[in-house]
């Protein structure tokens, strides 16, 4: 990566956890850069990944634009008010073993206080062929506090699985 990435933390998981939190975000970059490989246990090809800031879930602080598809049809949602801050996947249990789910999201700005927080996320989930989903997601997070913590969850009462990789990016503009 470009030498203005620094990396904050990477977590790799050696046992199941239901969520993942980075904490205590530094406030001396512009922006940041959430890179993450993961699988769960669910009874499904793909789980939705959710993720939140600063503790605020369960209301309405969180909208997207959602694009996604599957090789053979596309579709646009937009998604108004929810609890978490997008809709990105993870490999379920019934996908090819051994697969991960690859995803990224980038969010600007992250340590403003004045302005609501928009990003980026793609991801990608692959089950040997037989079915695969991309994915394309506008967040936007209506709140001006600056982003200090980052959640992610299945959300459905399953875990992420062994050797899923999280790695958190501060990015400089300089």
């Amino acid at each position: 990566m470009a030498n203005t990435y620094q990396l904050i933390e990477a977590k790799t998981l050696g046992s199941t956890v239901t969520s993942v939190t980075f904490s205590s975000i530094p406030q001396t970059y512009t922006d940041l850069k959430l890179v993450f490989s993961t699988r769960t246990n669910a009874s499904a090809v793909l789980v939705n990944t959710q993720v939140t800031f600063n503790g605020s879930s369960g209301g309405t602080d969180y909208t997207e634009r959602l694009l996604s598809g599957d090789g053979s049809s596309a579709s646009s949602t937009n998604i108004g008010a929810r609890a978490d801050w997008l809709f990105i996947y993870s490999n379920g249990g019934t996908s090819t073993s051994n697969t991960f789910a690859n995803a990224e999201i980038y969010i600007p700005n992250y340590t403003s206080t004045t302005t609501y927080k928009s990003g980026s996320a793609d991801g990608v989930v692959e089950n040997n062929a037989t079915s695969s989903i991309a994915a394309l997601d506008a967040p936007l997070y209506s709140s001006n506090s600056a982003i200090t913590s980052i959640k992610l969850d299945t959300g459905n009462a399953t875990v992420f699985e062994v050797y899923s990789t999280f790695y958190l990016y501060g990015i400089k503009n300089s």
